[in-house]
């Protein structure tokens, strides 16, 4: 399935509470399952989805939990850094890199988890297509992001007491820790040493949501 098909499938399931959209044996299994995102797409695509890799054939996508009128709960993880870091380090050109690659083409989907699982629902999804001229703003935004995030990743190992590195943020992008026990550090072939003790990630910070929820209206 590509991105404009999933938009405009789970756009008609807009705003439907989950009682309504699916059956008993659907929201008993959503129940037990905590509602976990890729389960709900699944059910709502009609989809068979790895719990690690939501991609479509032309894009990725993107959940987030929200309020009944669409207000970012959380932030939206995009990609671990890991195997990235050099890139990072380097300031590699943005469009060629691993992040433009998860963020170029990417379905946003609000889901409303507030209350009574039976009255959860997924609100209007975002399709946004940096190659559209209309999303060139968020592209300027994202290039500055990533090249500011880039300098202070570098000014972090290089100047920080512990010479590893730390949040970084921008406008809408952000890189902070994401990692859980046995941690994972991180190697940087450019220093020839561990520039952190634990694994990290880019996101999309709220503003991000906020912005793209403007775009849209």
């Amino acid at each position: 399935m590509n991105m404009e098909d999933a938009n405009q499938r789970l756009n008609k399931l807009s705003s439907i509470p989950f009682g309504e959209l699916f059956s008993q044996k659907d929201m008993h299994s959503i129940i037990i399952n905590k509602g976990k995102t890729g389960q709900l797409l699944e059910l709502a695509l009609g989809l068979r989805l790895s719990n690690t890799n939501l991609d479509f054939e032309n894009g990725e996508l993107k959940t987030n939990k929200c309020d009944a009128f669409g207000n970012p709960k959380e932030t939206v993880f995009i990609t671990q850094i890991s195997g990235i870091i050099d890139e990072l380090i380097e300031e590699r050109p943005f469009e060629n890199t691993h992040l433009y690659e998860k963020i170029k083409n990417i379905l946003y989907v609000p889901v409303c988890k507030d209350g009574d699982p039976y009255k959860w629902m997924f609100l209007p999804s975002i399709h946004i297509d940096l190659k559209l001229p209309r999303f060139s703003p968020l592209f300027d935004i994202w290039q500055q992001d990533y090249y500011s995030i880039c300098k202070q990743l570098r000014n972090h190992i290089e100047n920080s007491k512990d010479g590893f590195i730390h949040t970084s943020n921008g406008t809408h992008l952000q890189v902070r820790s994401k990692d859980s026990r046995p941690y994972h550090p991180i190697y940087s072939n450019v220093y020839g040493r561990y520039i952190s003790n634990k694994n990290h990630a880019f996101y999309f910070q709220k503003q991000f949501v906020n912005d793209i929820r403007k775009m849209n209206h």
